[in-house]
């Protein structure tokens, strides 16, 4: 019941579509169970039916008229003779309908038994921490803990209180600071310059993973306070060596599931090179696709794709190059590197990500601006210049809060991963511990952005 209350704050009549795949799933997976042979797949093929075609309605329809023919940038309903529908799409749609899912496929694998108590199953899609961002749980992680008896731990509450006031932090603080630098430069890219585009784009690379992470840290959290233990979601991202490291430690309950149920399925590794080329780049398609009906979304997740192919292509050259020159690939200086050249592979293609909806603002302003020689080269910095183009309008006191907090991140992050650093604070005295929370409070209010449209970046997915 408190879940369904918080899902109707957003709009209460979306509760139908969630009222509808969990009628839908629930029976599907008891007659997944007792059935035998092709019947097993057929009412799990419903099932995916059924949760994909909510998907396509609601997330996806406007959009497939882009393809019609004379509708490359733009649609007309009324040339069609087809319904254009102005629909609001349901908070968090993408990340409960893939949770649905997992649990049907789990049944049907034989690695979960069908609930048969349809209020559990409800709450298995609906836990409202995670229920409009995730992390996308899977069924044997989340049922054994709705079965068991929870009592009062304090130093449980207490952990998963300071992981919220983390996750917290990290949006308020942080994220959407941030955002008022980005949102300055990607609204109108055509009004400035080069040098502006990168330190937009360099700020927006922090800006989602805090706005993200900081959600999953609040999600996490909140399940703690309650004893529900639900999976890490990332693990200091901006720190990975690679991009098959980047997608280890970003979003790892999506990027698991893709791999689990389609990456596996077709064939993963196991195949010819071509082949396996080609499920890695078509998973990483469907994963733009995830994210929403743009096409932004479908560069970006194809920009990861062939990252991730052009690696495993390369692997052994690169590989020979550094052995004939006798370095390390081990070395300081070589994961220095890495980490350096996949942060900025991630950063640009966070440009899709974040571009306009419209084709012409990402394809000739954003990436032309880019790609141009940064005019610090050419261009004479004056105070006007500098304050209009690299603060973009902001007060030097405001650009260098934004950099101390990401440097603040950087170094949080860093210590993260050598130990816990709720544990690390847990071991201080009494004392300690209320003068970081009291600081940390008074911190949190000076440089706090409360802006009552700040929402979380990936309710919208």
């Amino acid at each position: 019941m408190a879940s369904c209350y918080f899902y109707m704050a957003f709009e209460p009549v979306y509760i139908l579509i969630l009222a509808f795949t969990i009628i839908i799933d629930y029976y599907a997976a008891i007659f997944i169970e007792n059935s035998q042979g092709k019947k097993r797949k057929q009412w799990l093929i419903a099932s995916l039916i059924a949760n994909i075609g909510v998907l396509v309605v609601f997330k996806y329809y406007n959009y497939l008229f882009l393809f019609l023919p004379g509708n490359a940038f733009e649609f007309d309903s009324r040339s069609h003779g087809i319904p254009y529908l102005s629909i609001a799409l349901p908070i968090g749609l993408s990340f409960h309908t893939f949770q649905a899912m997992s649990y049907t496929i789990e049944v049907y694998r034989g690695n979960q038994k069908a609930e048969r108590r349809i209020g559990l199953y409800a709450l298995f899609v609906m836990f409202y921490p995670q229920l409009v961002a995730g992390p996308i749980e899977r069924p044997q992680n989340i049922f054994p803990q709705f079965k068991e008896v929870k009592k009062f731990d304090y130093d449980r509450i207490k952990s998963g209180l300071q992981l919220m006031a983390w996750g917290m932090f990290k949006k308020v603080v942080i994220a959407d600071r941030l955002a008022s630098f980005v949102d300055e430069v990607y609204r109108q890219p055509g009004n400035f310059e080069s040098i502006s585009v990168w330190v937009a784009t360099f700020f927006f690379t922090f800006q989602i993973y805090c706005d993200f992470s900081g959600y999953t840290d609040i999600a996490i959290g909140a399940g703690l306070v309650m004893g529900f233990r639900l999976m890490k979601n990332f693990h200091n991202p901006y720190f990975a060596k690679s991009i098959r490291e980047f997608w280890s430690r970003w979003h790892i309950s999506l990027s698991t599931w893709f791999r689990d149920y389609l990456y596996i399925p077709l064939g993963g590794n196991r195949v010819s090179k071509s082949r396996a080329y080609f499920n890695v780049f078509f998973v990483f398609l469907v994963s733009g696709v995830w994210h929403g009906a743009n096409t932004n979304y479908i560069i970006w997740g194809a920009l990861h794709g062939l990252y991730l192919i052009i690696g495993l292509v390369t692997l052994n050259a690169r590989n020979n190059f550094l052995k004939l020159l006798n370095i390390d690939n081990e070395s300081r200086l070589m994961n220095i590197t890495n980490t350096l050249l996949t942060f900025l592979l991630v950063m640009i293609a966070w440009i899709a990500f974040r571009a306009d909806y419209e084709l012409k603002y990402f394809s000739f302003v954003l990436w032309d601006k880019i790609a141009a020689s940064p005019e610090i080269f050419h261009t004479p910095m004056t105070w006007d210049y500098i304050r209009t183009y690299v603060f973009m309008g902001h007060g030097m006191t405001e650009f260098i809060y934004a950099i101390l907090l990401i440097v603040f991140l950087l170094l949080v992050n860093r210590m993260q991963e050598k130990q816990s650093l709720r544990e690390l604070i847990n071991r201080q005295k009494t004392f300690f511990r209320w003068a970081l929370y009291i600081s940390s409070l008074l911190i949190f209010i000076y440089l706090g952005v409360f802006e009552s449209d700040a929402q979380f970046i990936y309710f919208q997915f």
